[in-house]
């Protein structure tokens, strides 16, 4: 195990004893994917998605696109808490990985392990990274090498992708 993996697996036990201790509605309803645990996210079809996004997260998380830089109130939000996949509750970013990277969107230089996937992106004539939540296959932006240590990546996320939840 490396360095980066150890640190982030330390982390996580020690706030999750910290929440567990601290604030038991936090650890058992904030970190998991919520109340829709049974739910076949891979099989929810575009309907049932339209039913339950509004039109902007359903054109973020299902059809990929991108909200306007500068748009989402989530660019200004650093309070402590957990970002979680606007389409299905999942948790994919610790309040204490994000920066402001100065792009208009949410970035993070790190998310919570095996909450994300990527494909390739070749769209606009150029090669990028994508990467969505691995519960719903919900896309939620691109990474790039240029972010901050200890990672040197930049999820650059939609803020209509996330929903933040502060630890309370």
């Amino acid at each position: 195990m490396n360095r980066r993996n150890f640190i982030i697996k330390v982390s996580l036990a020690v706030t999750g004893f910290s929440l567990i201790v601290l604030t038991p509605s936090f650890a058992q309803n904030e970190i998991t994917i919520g109340d829709d645990m049974d739910i076949d996210w891979k099989s929810i079809t575009d309907e049932q998605w339209k039913e339950r996004l509004t039109t902007e997260q359903y054109y973020i998380l299902r059809e990929s696109g991108t909200e306007r830089p500068g748009s989402s109130s989530l660019n200004k939000e650093y309070s402590e808490g957990v970002y979680h996949c606007a389409g299905c509750d999942t948790a994919l970013f610790l309040s204490e990985t994000k920066y402001y990277s100065g792009t208009g969107w949410p970035s993070f230089y790190d998310f919570i392990p095996g909450s994300l996937g990527t494909k390739p992106d070749n769209s606009f004539f150029m090669r990028r990274t994508e990467y969505h939540c691995s519960t719903c296959l919900g896309h939620q932006g691109h990474v790039f090498a240029d972010g901050p240590q200890p990672t040197g990546l930049r999820y650059c996320n939609n803020g209509d992708g996330l929903v933040f939840k502060p630890m309370v």
